[in-house]
């Protein structure tokens, strides 16, 4: 089945149609600027404009949404625009486009596309994936199983919130290095750790590129791996969970 697989960033909006049976994308990435403010009517124009570049028309489309995402239903907006709590996101981007839309967290749809076709492929036990960019995003996959909503990026951690100590945003607003941020990150890791006792963890978002860079700094009772889709994860993982919904539906 193909799926039209979309992945809303903080500073991106990426898309790709996906071979939800293989995990292949078969289209190239398709990116767009995420629109500031990031409401509600300036995402759908993006996500508009996507499905036009694609030319989908009427075709199911999977989407990663960067907040907890309740039976279609925003809950939660740590980067975009509080206009989307208590939103139904399903129906608004459906209104919008045309499509029957299935929407999820975005780590989550990254969880799930690394436990098919990345890093976590055929791993049991507790398996973390991270999502590390203008945020943090958490997906928990159980023996292959994703367990939804956990946004541990939103952890009370020293004297503030996690994401606002370690996401690779707060790296580039204060002009970091890699090694001062890194130690960040490997003080949020070990507290994630000491926490849920994962059997690993994987870091995606924008910094699973640049693994080489902070491996050196990470110090964690637990193998740390980069996300072997990369940037991709979401895109994959929001399809491939949109095609189990409607597959299931039908």
């Amino acid at each position: 089945m193909e799926v039209l697989g979309i992945d809303i960033g903080g500073t991106g909006i990426k898309g790709a149609l996906v071979n939800t049976l293989t995990g292949e994308l078969t289209t190239d990435r398709f990116r767009v600027d995420t629109p500031q403010p990031a409401t509600p009517q300036s995402i759908a124009e993006a996500i508009v404009e996507m499905v036009e570049h694609f030319e989908w028309k009427g075709k199911p489309i999977g989407c990663g949404f960067p907040g907890v995402v309740h039976h279609g239903v925003a809950k939660t907006a740590a980067n975009v625009d509080k206009a989307w709590i208590d939103l139904n996101v399903e129906s608004f981007f459906h209104e919008h486009t045309g499509c029957p839309v299935h929407v999820i967290n975005d780590a989550d749809a990254a969880g799930i596309a690394e436990t098919l076709y990345g890093a976590a492929k055929e791993q049991s036990g507790l398996t973390l994936v991270l999502t590390v960019g203008t945020g943090i995003g958490s997906a928990f996959m159980y023996n292959g199983r994703l367990m939804p909503n956990t946004e541990l990026g939103h952890l009370k951690f020293k004297r503030g919130i996690a994401e606002h100590y370690a996401a690779d945003s707060i790296r580039k607003l204060k002009d970091l290095s890699w090694r001062t941020w890194s130690r960040r990150l490997n003080d949020y890791l070990n507290h994630v750790y000491s926490l849920f006792y994962p059997d690993r963890i994987i870091l995606g978002g924008g910094v699973s590129k640049k693994f080489d860079k902070i491996e050196p700094y990470l110090s964690v009772p637990c193998p740390i791996l980069p996300a072997s889709l990369k940037n991709l994860a979401g895109i994959i993982g929001a399809a491939v969970s949109a095609s189990e919904t409607f597959v299931t539906a039908s």
